[in-house]
């Protein structure tokens, strides 16, 4: 039903000009803003032209899932990289990580760190190799 059509994911956050810089002046992401007072929001734009759509909730609540993923030729790179800018990697329980929180893939798993922007979301990147 939907196959032919153009989609776009989108996501909360609570300080819309934290995400501009964040998502832009971090990540290196193409950010546009559209709309005015109460209906500011940005549109992110990834690699192949995929955009997502961010925008503030004043009850924004961070997503407990990883809300977009980053596959990269190199994790190491990519964590030292965020790490310059001040990013730190996370960790949960029950995936080992090493001292960078870099999970080392293993036993079919990616190798993989999560991260979270300004507004607690969590992102990650992770090996390109993963799909094989």
């Amino acid at each position: 039903m939907f196959g032919e059509t153009t989609a776009f994911s989108g996501f909360s956050v609570d300080d819309l000009d934290a995400a501009r810089r964040f998502y832009g002046e971090t990540l290196g992401l193409k950010v546009e803003e559209a709309g005015k007072g109460d209906m500011r929001m940005l549109f992110l734009t990834l690699s192949g032209g995929t955009r997502v759509f961010v925008y503030p909730k004043e009850n924004h609540t961070p997503a407990s899932f990883t809300i977009l993923n980053f596959e990269v030729d190199d994790v190491d790179r990519a964590v030292d990289g965020l790490a310059a800018h001040g990013v730190t990697m996370e960790r949960y329980p029950g995936f080992d990580t090493d001292d960078k929180g870099i999970m080392r893939g293993d036993d079919g798993r990616p190798t993989i760190a999560w991260f979270t922007d300004p507004a607690g979301n969590v992102l990650s990147v992770l090996s390109s190799d993963t799909h094989g």
